[in-house]
């Protein structure tokens, strides 16, 4: 016979689900919404719990909030991750990787929770390092990957500005989509664009080509 769950163990289970039904019921709101838009009654409805439940689990609507987008954040990386795992070659590991984001960042939900309002709610620096640990992480990954497998020999340094660079881009034609007329044409355009990047690159260290270290000019005075 299976031992019978303890009084403390069903309390846990309980109290997870509860949180779970609350993270559930707030990511439609959030995304449908807004967190303008979204009011703990219409939360706390949905998953048919009390609000004394909801404030047990969560400070108020921002911690909610951070909750649902920490999960859309945790999701999106799988997704990434996932589409990540058939690909051997580093430079199909990267466009499959670029596939994957551009998919993620697709998704109604994660537009308007994630790309609108998370920078506003978060603030910016809570933001990006939000993103530093999932997406930015897997940016780091492909980048790096590209790089070893490439001629380039690079110190730390210098990989992390190529990710950073990458980000960015990513980030911002990401962005891009949440007021393009045309989603599917637009998506198209960053694709290629950041394929054609990722393409010259390849064919440069196919080349041989050697990146030059970066120099600092000191001293320059100009003269009248």
């Amino acid at each position: 016979m299976l031992p019978k769950a303890s009084g403390a163990s069903r309390r846990a289970q309980y109290s997870a689900s509860t949180k779970a039904a609350l993270i559930e019921v707030a990511t439609a709101q959030f995304a449908e919404h807004g967190y303008g838009g979204t009011s703990l009654d219409a939360v706390v409805a949905g998953a048919r719990v009390t609000k004394g439940a909801l404030y047990h689990h969560f400070s108020g609507k921002q911690g909610v909030f951070e909750a649902v987008f920490a999960q859309m954040e945790e999701d999106a990386a799988k997704s990434i991750n996932a589409a990540l795992l058939d690909a051997t070659d580093p430079w199909e590991k990267a466009r499959a990787g670029l596939r994957a984001f551009l998919a993620v960042v697709r998704e109604p939900g994660y537009q308007r929770v994630v790309i609108q309002d998370g920078p506003a709610i978060l603030g910016q620096e809570r933001f990006r390092r939000q993103e530093e640990r999932s997406s930015y992480g897997i940016v780091q990954d492909i980048v790096g990957a590209v790089l070893d497998a490439s001629t380039y020999e690079l110190d730390d340094a210098m990989k992390t500005t190529f990710s950073r660079i990458f980000f960015g881009a990513m980030s911002a034609a990401g962005e891009s989509l949440t007021t393009a007329e045309d989603p599917d044409v637009d998506v198209a355009r960053i694709e290629a664009a950041i394929l054609f990047i990722l393409e010259g690159l390849k064919s440069l260290a196919d080349r041989g080509i050697v990146l030059a270290e970066p120099t600092v000019a000191t001293g320059v005075t100009s003269s009248s």
